[in-house]
């Protein structure tokens, strides 16, 4: 009998553990209660295995399987009880969350994981009765790119929990790193200081975005540079994880207020077309020149 993968939100995580998991075997049910995001997200997960195709990754019948594993459901309540995996992937907001975890559980999947990347794991199972199955599973953007899995274990996580999160992880193609509850985990807070600490370089005009990035690129075998990979993320997505992470560990987290002032003008990165850099058709247009919010009436976009 296929295994149930079920995924609570469809945006840019969401949509991508959805895609490793139908490519993983699983009958993914995809939750959304926004009809035009969850339309959206599965026309998206259908763009990338007709150019898995394109490429020579997968074969048309493969595809073809993996649309056909997937299903859209506009609420939890749509959800048939004892799904094998729930993972919840929603805003970074915490009441927001448990509340999506507290109706998950009533289904009560063998395995539920939340996709925070900062919120901790003892916060977010404060309101569930089996908190024991309820594990951390950070995956990174873009999911069907990144080889981590960051399993999160909060102090009532049971082992048979983080031994299934780890079989979980190897499923999906996926390289799994174990690390304690705490607010930012390893990787957010390593990744979310060098963010910062790159707007803050380039609010002081110390080198443009490019130049900024090509030095981590260059210097330190990054793949990709933490402007860069902040507009890949969501400008708005950092946000809410720097004010989380702020609120645990004090000021050397602040967002700087170029961060906040970009948010609040609409520039949020790859997925509104403009952040640190301008986006065209979901690919970096080189060739642009970095302007601060404001600067173009227009767009307030790099010109």
């Amino acid at each position: 009998m296929t295994q149930r993968f079920v995924v609570v939100g469809a945006g840019t995580m969401g949509l991508g553990i959805a895609y490793v998991a139908a490519g993983a075997g699983y009958a993914v049910e995809l939750v959304e209660v926004d009809r035009a995001r969850g339309a959206a997200a599965v026309e998206r997960l259908g763009q990338l295995w007709d150019r898995a195709v394109q490429r020579g990754k997968s074969t048309a019948e493969q595809a073809a399987t993996n649309r056909a594993a997937v299903t859209l459901r506009a609420g939890l309540g749509e959800v048939a009880p004892a799904p094998d995996v729930i993972v919840e992937a929603v805003p970074e907001r915490l009441e927001l969350k448990r509340a999506v975890l507290a109706e998950a559980e009533r289904l009560e999947p063998a395995l539920l994981g939340s996709n925070t990347s900062s919120i901790s794991i003892a916060d977010l199972a404060a309101g569930l009765a089996r908190p024991e199955r309820f594990c951390g599973l950070h995956f990174f953007n873009p999911v069907w790119v990144m080889a981590l899995l960051e399993i999160v274990v909060g102090p009532a996580t049971a082992e048979e929990t983080t031994e299934a999160a780890r079989a979980l992880a190897g499923r999906l193609g996926k390289d799994p790193v174990v690390v304690r509850d705490m607010p930012g985990f390893a990787t957010s807070r390593l990744g979310v200081t060098l963010g910062l600490e790159a707007i803050r370089m380039l609010a002081d005009e110390v080198a443009s975005p490019a130049d900024i990035d090509k030095a981590m690129v260059l210097g330190y075998r990054h793949p990709v540079g933490p402007l860069e990979l902040t507009d890949l993320v969501g400008l708005d997505v950092r946000l809410d994880i720097a004010r989380t992470l702020q609120a645990a560990y004090g000021d050397r987290f602040a967002p700087p207020p170029l961060l906040v002032e970009m948010v609040a003008a609409g520039r949020l990165g790859k997925k509104s077309g403009h952040g640190f850099y301008r986006w065209v058709d979901g690919a970096r247009s080189d060739g642009t020149e970095w302007t601060a919010p404001g600067s173009d009436p227009s767009t307030g976009a790099a010109q």
